[in-house]
């Protein structure tokens, strides 16, 4: 693939000196636009076949254009759209501009949802949120994309996971209560890469990957548009829950800088505030410490209009000390008695995050044609450190606790290495070997690297055509820091490893997209059809670290116990873990939007879809909005789905150790390729398939006021999910399964499968107010979802149903609880804003549902734990 890459680049740098050189002379378009009271900043200034702006604090704009005439659109949120008509002559034009307001709701154009031509939000025969990124940053005061939007759009979920290995690194989304990977994500309408990653231990989404949206710069983003409604019939795979689509800037001449600081005084749960604070890992007293910067500009190239756009984003971000639910119980009237020091997570909380990138975006109108060259890409780069479980010397002291975990002498006897571990006693008190703990770090290194590159024009007889190329690929790389593989003998004056390359993966994706679209204006009152094919090479691979990171090395304790192999927090990937694979795909679609009568609208789509490695897959989708009344539509929609499995699903392999009665024991979670799993009677990974169903309505009962409400039902089969652990020796399992276990050296292992049938059943609503009078404004918006989860159908294999424990291991109650949290059962949010002129106030409310998860206490059997509803 790194001769794609330099093909492309190569046919970049061509298109650029041949377009660049094609230059004519060109005039300057500028002005003012206002209202009756000020100027306004952020308008969207659109000019016909070339591109356009953005207004800047001032009101004010600028446009480079070639001679000729144009149309020039100025729209802004809260008002009625403008055009205007312009010829460039042989002098600048000046054009200021006067808007009225009227509802937002109204003016918000969308193109997810329907290819060719977009329509309004409240036309739209599907709901679609418009979320423009940098009303969301001062809204919000959110630092990331991902925080911006779970505050702004009701069916939108993310939540940072912390004690998850990988998964504190990357932050994924879900919409309507589904899984990450059940969420499209698209880039100025193109199709993003997947995260390398999977989530696989005790975290929302296991078993699932997904895009890692803050690997895109916000300041590089104009807005985002989420379409609410399954859409696989005209995306493909993915789209089951709906679609994400990014939209980047196109501003030029324009420098705008963003900045910000967050963190987190929590005077009731921070671990600082313990009695015994030693017994923890601390920061200070306001941590999670958080510094962003964000920066843009637009360059003109050419005098044909064409535009270059950058914007880059700086995020440092501190760690939270979490460690128990209350430290201080002293002096917390809310605890009614003393809470013990949580021995088996003694530093818990959020990692840190370091993280830097930029992205581009770039138009070039070809001189003389109805042809446009584009091309789009970035980097990103992210280190994140969190603490890995507690590691105590004493056995018999409470959980995670074991020598074999520790470097040890040739008389077995602890060596404190200072720096890593920690004591637990006042200072002062004698050193008591007894005291001594340490929690592993890990740190992981993610690179995201994308560009994509096209072609799209009109012909002489208005069809409309795209053609473009989109390669994507996120590198995932794990490293064990302040830890040690207890297993290496200890040499006497030699220093003694502390740091391991614990290997990784990466996902490398490549797609090229053709679309088609005309419009017929004889048939109805139009008739759009759009049709297009797509081709798309994906290739994931998993690499083995260092040997030490996996290594079982002779040190034993005097009793002949083993210790602990492999890198302690993160065991290195083996080598019988490492795979190269990759898989191809061909796709076709059709899709028709005919607009009946002047109120009534139908949305039609077919696509064929062809896997390398599964096979064929079909899918539908009909959409309708009907007007009841000028200000009133019903609208709804029928569509099936499906989700292809994964190369990361389909080829994820990891060896962990752990040490029960004095005996190393290997976990693993078995690829579904090995044979392992077929003699398990794990079928092979198919598709997931899904029947999606939509119905709503939106109201404009006032000129300022706009209400939308939409319900849905979703119904997924086959849902790839990871299974419960099965101990070789389980006389159920049968001998064939227990001797291919032992002679692979497998002492517990758990698999991927397409295993569990799901209902998703919620309703979404959003009540928008926006009134202007004189020099102030006033804007109320309330959007709210409610929904639930239900698991129809668990598919067991025959091989574990040798009795009712193999049975309901293979996916438990725990891992159900985890299913289900992939969303709150309500999320509600309020925004209130008055302004005067430039200057604004506002206020925002969030409120989560309750979320339950069951957690293994030990050494108690299963408990229930409920995490306490929030208000953010």
């Amino acid at each position: 693939m790194k001769q794609l890459y330099i093909k492309t680049l190569k046919l970049i740098v061509l298109l650029l000196l041949i377009t660049v050189a094609g230059v004519q002379a060109q005039g300057l378009l500028s002005g003012k636009v206002s209202d009756k009271e000020s100027t306004l900043t952020g308008v969207s200034v659109s000019v016909s076949g070339v591109g356009g702006t953005i207004t800047n604090v001032d009101g004010k704009y600028s446009v480079k254009l070639p001679k000729g005439s144009y149309t020039v659109t100025f729209s802004y949120i809260g008002y009625q759209k403008l055009i205007k008509k312009v010829t460039i002559i042989d002098a600048d034009v000046v054009l200021d501009v006067e808007l009225v307001s009227e509802a937002s709701a109204l003016n918000e154009v969308v193109v997810v949802g329907g290819r060719g031509a977009g329509r309004t939000k409240m036309e739209s025969a599907v709901p679609v949120d418009v979320v423009y990124a940098n009303q969301a940053n001062q809204t919000t005061a959110k630092p990331d994309l991902m925080s911006q939007l779970n505050q702004a759009v009701p069916s939108f979920n993310y939540n940072k996971q912390s004690g998850g290995d990988g998964s504190d690194a990357i932050d994924f989304a879900s919409l309507r209560g589904l899984g990450f990977d059940q969420t499209l994500v698209l880039v100025n309408g193109k199709r993003r890469h997947l995260s390398a990653f999977v989530n696989e231990v005790g975290t929302r989404g296991r078993g699932n990957s997904g895009t890692d949206l803050n690997a895109i710069p916000e300041a590089a983003i104009d807005h985002v548009e989420i379409l609410r409604d399954g859409a696989s019939a005209q995306y493909g795979s993915d789209a089951i829950a709906g679609v994400i689509n990014i939209v980047l800037k196109k501003d030029i001449n324009h420098l705008n800088v963003t900045g910000g600081f967050s963190g987190y005084n929590d005077q009731k749960y921070n671990t600082l505030n313990n009695v015994d604070p030693y017994g923890y890992y601390t920061g200070s007293k306001f941590d999670g410490k958080t510094g962003s910067i964000g920066a843009d500009y637009g360059f003109a190239i050419g005098k044909n209009g064409g535009f270059l756009n950058i914007g880059a984003n700086y995020e440092n971000q501190g760690k939270t000390f979490r460690a128990i639910r209350d430290t201080n119980w002293q002096t917390n009237p809310n605890t009614l008695e003393a809470q013990p020091v949580a021995r088996e997570r003694r530093a818990f909380g959020d990692g840190s995050v370091v993280s830097g990138g930029g992205m581009y975006n770039l138009e070039i109108p070809i001189k003389g044609t109805k042809t446009t060259f584009y091309s789009f890409g970035g980097y990103n780069y992210k280190h994140s450190n969190v603490y890995a479980y507690t590691r105590s010397w004493n056995y018999n002291n409470g959980l995670r606790q074991n020598p074999t975990k520790f470097p040890t002498d040739a008389n077995g006897d602890l060596i404190f290495v200072p720096g890593i571990m920690k004591v637990d006693a006042p200072p002062g008190t004698p050193y008591d070997p007894n005291n001594v703990y340490y929690d592993p770090e890990e740190d992981v290194y993610i690179k995201d690297l994308s560009a994509a590159a096209g072609f799209k024009g009109t012909t002489e007889s208005d069809w409309d055509w795209d053609f473009s190329n989109n390669v994507g690929r996120n590198d995932f790389h794990y490293w064990g820091n302040k830890t040690f593989n207890a297993s290496l003998p200890y040499v006497p004056g030699q220093p003694i490893q502390t740091r391991f390359d614990d290997g990784g993966f990466n996902f490398l994706q490549n797609t090229f997209n053709g679309d088609i679209t005309k419009r017929f204006k004889g048939i109805g009152q139009g008739l759009q059809l759009s049709f297009g094919t797509e081709f798309r090479y994906e290739r994931y691979q998993l690499y083995a670290g260092e040997l030490n990171s996996y290594l079982q090395g002779s040190a034993t304790l005097p009793d002949g116990t083993t210790k602990a192999s492999g890198s302690e927090g993160y065991p290195g990937y083996q080598p019988s873990d490492a795979s190269v694979v990759d898989r191809t795909n061909e796709a076709a679609y059709t899709e028709l939007s005919f607009d009946v009568t002047k109120k009534w609208v139908i949305d039609i789509a077919e696509r064929f879809e062809n896997y390398s490695d599964f096979g064929f897959v079909s899918t539908q989708k009909f959409a309708t909005r009907y007007k009841v009344a000028s200000n009133f539509n019903l609208r709804g929609s029928v569509s099936t789905g499906f989700r292809a499995p994964s190369l990361q699903q389909l080829n994820f392999s990891n060896t962990n150790t752990t040490v029960i009665g004095g005996n190393l024991v290997y976990t693993k979670l078995v690829p579904n390729y090995s044979d392992v799993a077929r003699t398990a009677g794990i079928p092979k990974l198919t598709q997931e398939t899904s029947t999606n169903y939509s119905l709503g309505f939106t109201w404009q009962p006032a000129p300022e006021l706009a209400v939308t409400v939409d319900a849905y039902e979703i119904k997924v089969k086959n849902r790839i999910v990871i299974s419960g652990l099965y101990a070789q020796g389980d006389s159920a399992l049968g001998p064939q399964l227990n001797n291919i276990l032992a002679s692979q050296g497998i002492g517990d292992a758990q698999f991927f499968a397409n295993a569990v049938n799901t209902t998703n059943k919620g309703i979404d609503f959003v009540i928008d107010y926006k009134k202007r009078w004189e020099s102030s404004h006033f804007s109320a918006l309330l959007a709210g979802n409610i929904q639930g989860l239900t698991i129809d159908k668990i598919n067991i294999p025959s091989t574990f149903k040798g009795s009712a424990y193999d049975s309901a291991t293979f996916f438990s109650d725990r891992e159900q609880y985890f299913l289900k949290a992939s969303a709150p059962k309500a999320k509600f949010t309020l925004n209130l804003e008055y302004g005067v002129k430039k200057l604004s106030f506002g206020t925002r409310f969030t409120y989560y549902g309750d979320v339950k998860e069951l957690g293994l206490a030990k050494p108690a059997p299963l408990q229930m734990r409920l995490i306490r509803s929030s208000l953010t």
